[in-house]
């Protein structure tokens, strides 16, 4: 719970920083620019609110790592629902209206998470978790989101170094392997990921777990 909070206020402390320039700037998301990542935050904001506010009783059908599909193709931009987070973004117009939004919404997600019982279920894409493994799959979606947001622009901060380290820890465990530890957690997770393609020397650090990368997550 405490990590989901760090990575969270870590990465709406980041956004708000942001110059108004800075919204124009391509981000680590295919096809998308830092104002289109900036609008896709605010939604997974309100997916939170919604998602801890539908309550279940049923069994837990997935985790925090199983709630993940890893797809062979990566992102194109195209997706329909990628499309129209494009067009929300453009009709904030200005960046402090989208700086507003999302930290209206998402203090309120941040508190409705703190206030959650983690041994609570919640139900989401017509699945089943408790409140603990949804928050931490969060972790990783605020970790590589805010890794997204710095893509082309280095003066932004990077995300906390726990929420860095238990996000390799999760893609590891959806790779069903380590990652060479002389990697950096965020060359790790960018290489992981397709972010970044790995260099010759990294590749031969990788080995036969190479062939199993990137791994893109849905």
């Amino acid at each position: 719970m405490d990590l989901f909070s760090h990575s969270w206020a870590a990465l709406r402390t980041a956004v708000a920083d942001l110059a108004d320039q800075d919204f124009a700037q391509p981000s680590g998301c295919t096809g998308w620019l830092v104002q289109d990542l900036v609008c896709h935050l605010v939604i997974d904001a309100q997916d939170v609110l919604i998602t801890l506010a539908t309550p279940a009783d049923a069994e837990p059908t997935i985790t925090a790592l199983t709630y993940w599909t890893v797809g062979a193709e990566p992102p194109t931009g195209d997706d329909p629902l990628d499309a129209l987070t494009v067009r929300l973004a453009a009709a904030y117009e200005e960046p402090h209206l989208l700086k507003f939004h999302l930290d209206d919404v998402g203090s309120a997600a941040g508190r409705a998470a703190v206030l959650a019982d983690p041994d609570a279920r919640v139900s989401t894409r017509d699945e089943v978790l408790t409140v603990h493994e949804y928050l931490t799959m969060y972790v990783l979606e605020w970790t590589l989101h805010h890794l997204d947001l710095r893509a082309h622009l280095p003066h932004v901060a990077e995300p906390p170094a726990d929420g860095l380290a238990r996000t390799r820890q999760m893609l590891e465990e959806i790779a069903g392997a380590k990652l060479p530890a002389a990697f950096s957690d965020t060359d790790a997770l960018l290489i992981a990921t397709g972010r970044r393609a790995p260099t010759e020397a990294e590749r031969a650090e990788l080995g036969e777990l190479g062939e199993k990368l990137p791994l893109f997550l849905g």
